[in-house]
């Protein structure tokens, strides 16, 4: 087991990495207060819901079960959160604990930070994707058919608890899907960690133990010191949204889990660094060994062509960084440094979002 540190200061918090964690008592004991109410899905409740249970019986404990799928990332399902707190009498004591995936914590994150203004939630993401980001950091919220987690709030968990052993009944298109967002962590910040993961990208695909540990170890890392430097995304977390413009643009233009969003990601970030490469920050060798890491993670690497490029602009422009009406995206300087921009011509960005990514 290793334990990480979200420096928040009274706030702050413990991302809990290892084995067997959802068995132990001792791993929730901690951060519990009040009734807890454990919100899953119909996909994990077969797996993981009755041990979770069993952990928590010391405590006065139920659970909601949502839909499985980006789809259901909706207003109208958090409903079903709210109701059965309500039925059952939960006060702003209680504890939320969200048993799942990226979707599964951002739903319920935002439960409760608005559930009476504001109660306790303890993450357990039990895909790669969340334990190596969405479930750090405390961004919540839900989409809207204009725009991918457009509705949410800021609402930090009181732990994280990263359950390796859930990783072994995940998909490998999930799986995949999970280390695009571990490639970006070496490609924005750090390049011994991409290098790292040239060397290791098999191990990972063939489900590593040792190679897995050390993946989830380094990306929430680099993620709590980022966090801990600018919560709020005023800044330099703005770098952790590498591709996600272009990501989220494919995402909600497909229709919200035709594409998993690390899929999107992978896509959005080749754009990036096409972008990058015609801004003259990277060289063509750079752009290559980039994509040659995401294509041997089995990642897309071209962005679906039925998406034209003014629909791409459209949901652009509604993205979460947009201040003042102007566009800004994250590029990259070379690998291992990321640079936030509003300063991107109109016709370079155009012959990025028209580009043949056929031979990529």
């Amino acid at each position: 087991m290793h334990t990480l540190t979200i420096d928040l200061g009274k706030r702050s918090y413990p991302i809990i990495i290892g084995s067997d964690l959802l068995s132990n008592a001792d791993t929730f004991n901690p951060f519990v207060s009040g009734k807890v109410m454990v919100v899953t899905n119909d996909s994990i409740a077969p797996l993981y819901l009755d041990k979770t249970l069993a952990a928590l019986h010391q405590h006065d404990t139920a659970s909601v079960v949502l839909p499985d799928g980006e789809a259901y990332k909706q207003l109208n399902t958090l409903d079903a959160i709210f109701e059965s707190l309500l039925k059952q009498r939960f006060d702003r004591g209680c504890t939320l604990v969200a048993l799942g995936g990226g979707v599964i914590g951002d739903m319920t994150g935002f439960a409760a930070a608005t559930y009476q203004r504001g109660v306790n939630f303890i993450q357990v993401p039990t895909t790669l994707l969340a334990q190596v980001d969405s479930s750090v950091g405390g961004k919540t919220g839900v989409n809207h058919t204009l725009g991918k987690n457009m509705i949410g709030a800021f609402h930090q968990p009181v732990a994280v608890v990263a359950d390796m052993s859930t990783l072994s009944t995940l998909s490998d298109r999930e799986l995949k899907a999970g280390l695009a967002e571990v490639i970006k962590h070496g490609f924005i910040l750090d390049i011994k960690f991409f290098e790292w993961l040239e060397n290791n990208i098999a191990a990972l695909l063939a489900r590593d133990e040792k190679a897995t540990a050390y993946a989830v170890q380094r990306s929430c890392e680099i993620k709590a010191e980022i966090v801990a430097a600018d919560e709020h995304e005023r800044g330099v977390r703005a770098l952790l949204n590498l591709g996600h413009t272009f990501g989220h643009a494919i995402e909600s233009a497909m229709g919200y889990g035709n594409w998993l969003h690390g899929e999107a990601i992978s896509a959005g970030m080749v754009m990036a660094l096409d972008l990058s490469t015609r801004l003259g920050r990277i060289t063509d060798g750079e752009q290559k060994r980039a994509v040659a890491l995401l294509k041997a993670a089995g990642l897309p690497v071209q962005p679906p062509t039925s998406i034209d490029a003014d629909t791409f602009l459209n949901y652009m422009y509604r993205d979460k960084k947009v201040i003042g009406g102007q566009l800004r995206l994250i590029l990259l300087d070379k690998i291992g440094q990321a640079f936030v921009t509003d300063d991107v011509n109109i016709d370079q960005l155009m012959n990025t979002l028209t580009a043949d990514y056929s031979s990529a």
